[in-house]
C-alpha cells in the first residue's frame, strides 16, 4: 500500500508499476547437451582422497536423480578420480614390472637367498618412508608413486654393495657371523658416502621456485626418505639376515608392504584386507618354497645362477681385465676419446639437434574453446557465435565415431570464461560479461577413441575460421601444471596510441612463423560508455554529479526498496524503469533528472554527453602501461624456446627501434623457464661443491673426489642419447634428473676408487690395485646400474600419455646410469692413473709429494 484515502480507497503499486517476481538480470546462460544446465563442481577438502569423493557424489546423484521433476535431469560429465585412478594403475603395473625385473637381475648376479635379502630392504625403506610423508604434507599420489619408481632401482644400490661382500667373504670361507662383519666393515664408508652424495644430488628439487616446484617437489621428499631408511637397513638389519639366514620374516614384511603401498589408496579396510590375504597366500609359498628347496626344481635354479656366475668371472678375467690393461696403456688417448664423446654431445644440444620444451603438454580429455568478442557485445551475439562452435564440435564428433560414442557431452555458457577445466590459461584475469563465451567437449577415454585432444583442438580450429569481431578465440586441451603461454611478451610505454601500434605489429609478425597460434596482442580497449559532464545551467539548479549519477543508476539498474524474507532466501525489491524505456541510448538522453526543488529536466539539458571507452584492466610496470602479447606454440611443428629466441633477435630490435621509447620483458613460461633454470643451475653447483666436500673428507685428498666426479658429465651424455634414442625433447623433468644423476654416478666410481686405495694399502703395485679394485667392484658397479635401469625400464617405454612427462626424468636417470658405468669401469681406472702420473711428475719437480703411497713404481712401469 503506497496511499491510503480519507475516503479509505488505497493505492498498491500494482496499480503504478508492473510487479514481476523474477530472478535478478544476468548476462549467463549455460547449456549441456542443447539444454539449459548448472554446473556443480564438487572439492575435496582435507585427507579427502578423489575417490571417496567420487563414490560419495555418484551414490548422491544415483539416490536423488529419480526424485527430480520431470523433464530435470542430473549426470556426472566430469569425474577426476577416473583419471586418478588411471593414472595410479599405471604408476602401480610400472612399479611391479620393475620390481619384478630387479628382482631378475638380482637373481641372475646373486644367489636366490641373498637376491630375496636384498629385494626385501625395497618394501622397508618405501615403508619407513611412508612414515615420514605425513609431516611434510605429502601424500599418495602421481608424483610419489612415480618417485617410488625412481628409487626402485636406485634403493637397493647400497643393499647390493653390502650383500655382494658379505656374499665374497662367505666364499672365501668365513662363517656367516663373521662374513657379515667383516663384508660390512670393508663397504661402510664407500655406501654410506655413496647415499649422502645421492641424497645431496636431489635435495635441489625441493627449492625450485614457482608452480612446477611446488608441483614436483614430493619426488625428492620419498626419495630422500627412502635412501635414508635403505642406509639403515642396508648397514644394520641386512647384515643380520645374511648372518642367520631367517626367513620367517618375509611372509609377514610382505603382507605389511601390499596393505600399505597397495591398499591404502582404496582405503583402510581394503588396506587391511590385501594384507590379511597376502599373509594367507604367503605363508602357502613359503611352505612350498621349503619344499621346492628339498627338490630337483630348486637345484636347477642354483646350477644356472652357477653357471651365470662362472659367466660373469670369465666375463671379468677374459674381457674386462685386458680392456682396463689396454686402457692403462694408453690412458691419456683414453681420457681423449672420453673428452671428445662428452664434446660431441653437448654439441648436440647448441647445434639444436636436441629441442628443449620446458613444460611438455599432457593431453586431456576435455578441449574448451574460449571465446571473447568486444566489450559491449550484445549476448545474443555472443550466443550465435557459441552455438555454432557447439554445432561445428558435434560435426567433429559425428566424423570420429559419433557424438556419443567418443563424446560425453558438450557444455557451453555464455556470461564467463576460464572456469573449466582444462582451459587455456589467459594472462590477464577478466570480468564476466555477456562478451564471453566458453565450450567444453567432454571425450571419452584416450584408450577408447583413436585420436588426440591435440587433432581434434586443430580440427575445430580450422573448421570454425575467423569469427567476425572476435577479439581472441583459444582452444585449450592441455592438463597438468601449467607456467602460463608458451610465448608472452610484455610491452611497454608511457603512450598508449604507440603500445597499440607495437603490439599489432609483434602480434602480426608471431603470425608469420609456422605452429603460432592463438595470438593475443593483449589490448583489451574494454566497453564503450558515455561520459557526462554537468552543465553550468544544472549547476544553478543545484544537481550535482553525484545526484546524476544516483539518478541515473536508479532508473536503469533500480534502486533497492525494500528486503523481505522468504523462507531461508532474502528477496531484494527493485525500482526501476520499463524494460522498454531503458533500451536505448536515446532513452537516457531523454530521461527526466529531477532537481532539488522538485522540477524535472531531460538528461541531455543537465550534462554534457560524450562517447568514451572503459578500460576493463590497465597493467602497469614502474608507472608505464603494459600489454602482453601472447601465443601458443604447436610442438610437433615448431619449439617455444626457438621461437622466442628467433623473437629476441630478429623481430624485437627492428620493433624496439621503430617505437622510440618502447620496452619489453619475457613473462609467461619464459620467464618461469629463466627462474626455474637459474634455481636448478644453482642447485646443481651447490650438489656438486657438497659432494665435492664430502668426498674430500671421505679420502682425505682433494685430488681423488675429481677423479671420482669425473663420470657426471658423462652421465649427462647418456642422458642426452637416451633422449635422441626414445624421441623426446629435453624438458624440466629432464633437467631434475640430470641434478639428480650427478649423485646417482658417482656411486660406481666411489667403490671403485676404494678398492684400488684398499689394494695399494694393502701393498699392491698402481697398476695391480686399479686392475684388482675393477675386478672386485666390476659385479656390484654393473649390478647397481642394471637395476637402477630396469627398475626405470617400464616407465621409459610407457607410450601412455598420462604419464609423457614424467618419463624424461626417467630417461635421463635410466640411460645416464647406464652409459656412466662403462665410463667407470674404464675411465675411471686410466684417469686415476693419469693423477698418479701428475703426482709423480711434481714429485721430481719438488722431491715430495702429499699421500704418496708406497710400494711404487710397480716393475715394468
Amino acid at each position: 500500500v503506497l496511499l491510503s484515502r480519507p475516503d479509505g480507497s488505497e493505492v498498491h503499486v500494482s496499480d503504478i508499476a508492473e510487479v514481476k517476481d523474477a530472478f535478478r538480470d544476468t548476462d549467463q546462460e549455460a547449456f549441456f547437451d542443447g539444454k539449459r544446465a548448472a554446473m556443480v563442481n564438487v572439492f575435496r577438502v582435507g585427507d579427502e582422497t578423489p575417490l571417496e569423493i567420487s563414490e560419495i557424489v555418484n551414490r548422491y546423484v544415483a539416490e536423488h536423480k529419480s526424485a527430480l521433476p520431470p523433464g530435470v535431469e542430473m549426470s556426472i560429465w566430469s569425474d577426476i578420480s577416473e583419471i586418478y585412478a588411471d593414472r595410479i594403475d599405471l604408476l602401480r603395473r610400472n612399479a611391479n614390472l620393475g620390481l619384478i625385473l630387479v628382482l631378475g637381475v638380482l637373481g641372475l648376479f646373486l644367489e636366490l637367498r641373498l637376491a630375496m635379502w636384498v629385494t626385501l630392504g625395497i618394501p622397508i625403506s618405501f615403508i619407513g618412508s611412508l612414515l615420514f610423508m605425513p609431516g611434510t604434507n605429502a601424500s599418495i599420489n602421481m608424483i610419489s608413486l612415480f618417485a617410488f619408481i625412481v628409487c626402485l632401482g636406485i634403493v637397493v644400490d647400497d643393499a647390493i654393495v653390502v650383500g655382494e661382500a658379505v656374499h665374497t667373504k662367505r666364499r672365501q670361507g668365513l662363517p656367516p657371523l663373521q662374513a657379515a662383519i667383516a663384508g660390512v666393515r670393508e663397504v661402510a664408508m664407500p655406501v654410506l658416502f655413496a647415499v649422502l652424495t645421492t641424497i645431496i644430488a636431489f635435495a635441489p628439487m625441493l627449492f625450485v621456485p614457482g608452480p612446477a616446484g611446488k608441483f614436483f617437489r614430493l619426488i625428492p621428499i620419498v626419495v630422500i626418505a627412502v635412501l635414508a631408511i635403505s642406509l639403515v637397513e642396508s648397514l644394520f638389519v641386512l647384515p643380520s639376515h645374511l648372518a642367520h639366514r631367517g626367513a620367517a620374516v618375509l611372509v609377514p614384511t610382505a603382507a605389511i608392504v601390499a596393505g600399505l603401498m597397495f591398499g591404502m589408496p582404496y582405503g583402510l579396510g581394503y588396506a587391511i584386507g590385501l594384507g590379511l590375504g597376502t599373509l594367507l597366500v604367503g605363508g602357502v609359498l613359503l611352505l612350498l618354497l621349503g619344499k621346492l628347496a628339498e627338490g630337483r626344481a630348486y637345484k636347477w635354479i642354483e646350477r644356472q645362477q652357477t653357471r651365470f656366475s662362472h659367466f660373469v668371472e670369465w666375463l671379468i678375467e677374459h674381457t674386462y681385465v685386458p680392456v682396463v690393461h689396454k686402457a692403462l696403456d694408453r690412458r691419456y688417448l683414453t681420457l681423449c676419446i672420453g673428452i671428445a664423446l662428452l664434446l660431441g654431445s653437448f654439441g648436440l644440444v647448441a647445434g639444436g639437434r636436441i629441442n628443449f620444451t620446458f613444460m611438455p603438454k599432457v593431453e586431456s580429455d576435455v578441449i574448451v574453446g574460449s571465446l571473447e568478442m568486444p566489450y559491449g557485445t550484445a549476448v545474443s551475439e555472443t550466443q550465435a557465435v557459441a552455438d555454432r562452435m557447439v554445432k561445428t564440435a558435434q560435426q567433429i564428433l559425428a566424423e570420429k565415431g559419433g557424438e556419443h560414442t567418443v563424446g560425453r557431452g558438450i557444455f557451453s555458457q555464455v556470461g564467463d570464461s576460464g572456469s573449466m577445466r582444462g582451459g587455456p590459461s589467459a594472462s590477464v584475469k577478466t570480468a564476466g560479461g555477456g562478451h564471453l563465451a566458453e565450450v567444453a567437449v567432454f571425450l571419452v577415454p584416450l584408450k577408447d577413441r583413436s585420436f588426440g585432444s591435440t587433432e581434434f583442438a586443430r580440427l575445430w580450429r580450422e573448421r570454425l575460421g575467423e569469427i567476425p569481431g572476435a577479439r581472441t578465440l583459444k582452444f585449450g586441451f592441455s592438463t597438468g601444471p601449467s607456467a602460463g603461454a608458451a610465448v608472452d611478451i610484455a610491452l611497454s610505454h608511457k603512450d598508449l596510441d604507440v603500445l597499440e601500434a607495437a603490439a599489432n605489429r609483434l602480434a602480426a609478425r608471431l603470425a608469420d612463423y609456422s605452429g603460432v597460434y592463438d595470438i593475443d596482442n593483449g589490448f583489451s580497449p574494454g566497453k564503450e560508455q558515455l561520459d557526462l559532464k554537468l552543465r553550468p545551467s544544472a549547476r544553478v539548479l543545484g544537481l550535482t554529479e553525484a545526484d546524476l549519477a544516483r539518478q541515473i543508476r536508479s532508473s536503469f539498474f533500480g534502486a533497492e526498496a525494500v528486503r523481505q524474507q522468504r523462507g531461508r532466501d532474502e528477496l531484494r525489491v527493485y525500482v526501476r524503469l520499463p524494460e522498454s524505456e531503458r533500451q536505448s541510448e536515446h532513452d537516457i538522453e531523454e530521461l527526466l533528472v529531477r532537481t532539488p526543488a522538485g522540477g524535472e529536466i531531460p538528461l541531455s539539458q543537465a550534462a554534457e554527453i560524450h562517447r568514451g571507452r572503459s578500460y576493463t584492466a590497465i597493467s602497469r610496470k614502474d608507472g608505464r602501461r603494459v600489454v602482453r602479447v601472447t601465443a601458443e606454440v604447436d610442438e610437433s611443428a615448431a619449439n617455444a624456446t626457438k621461437v622466442v629466441k628467433d623473437v629476441e633477435e630478429n623481430v624485437l630490435p627492428g620493433i624496439l627501434h621503430e617505437f622510440d621509447g618502447l620496452s619489453y620483458s619475457l613473462e609467461g613460461e619464459q620467464r618461469s623457464q629463466a627462474e626455474t633454470m637459474g634455481s636448478l643451475g644453482k642447485g646443481f653447483a651447490f650438489a656438486i661443491i657438497a659432494i665435492f666436500a664430502l668426498l674430500a673428507v671421505a679420502f682425505r685428498s682433494y685430488i681423488q673426489p675429481l677423479i671420482i666426479m669425473g663420470v657426471i658429465p658423462f652421465g649427462l651424455v647418456g642422458a642426452l642419447i637416451g633422449h635422441v634414442a626414445m624421441g623426446y625433447d629435453l624438458s624440466l623433468m629432464s633437467l631434475m634428473g640430470i641434478v639428480a644423476l650427478s649423485g646417482v654416478v658417482v656411486n660406481d666410481s666411489l667403490i671403485l676408487v676404494d678398492a684400488a686405495n684398499g689394494f695399494r694399502d694393502g701393498g699392491m703395485a698402481r697398476r695391480e690395485a686399479i686392475v684388482a679394485g675393477g675386478a672386485r667392484r666390476f659385479r656390484p658397479i654393473l649390478l647397481t646400474s642394471l637395476t637402477t635401469f630396469f627398475g626405470l625400464t617400464p616407465m621409459i617405454l610407457e607410450t601412455s600419455v598420462q604419464a609423457r612427462f614424467l618419463i624424461p626424468m626417467a630417461i635421463s636417470l635410466g640411460f645416464g646410469v647406464l652409459f656412466a658405468t662403462g665410463i667407470t669401469l674404464v675411465l675411471v681406472p686410466a684417469v686415476y692413473a693419469i693423477v698418479d702420473d701428475v703426482k709423480r711428475a711434481w714429485a721430481k719437480l719438488t722431491g715430495f709429494v702429499a699421500g704418496e703411497r708406497p710400494h711404487e713404481p710397480a716393475p715394468g712401469e
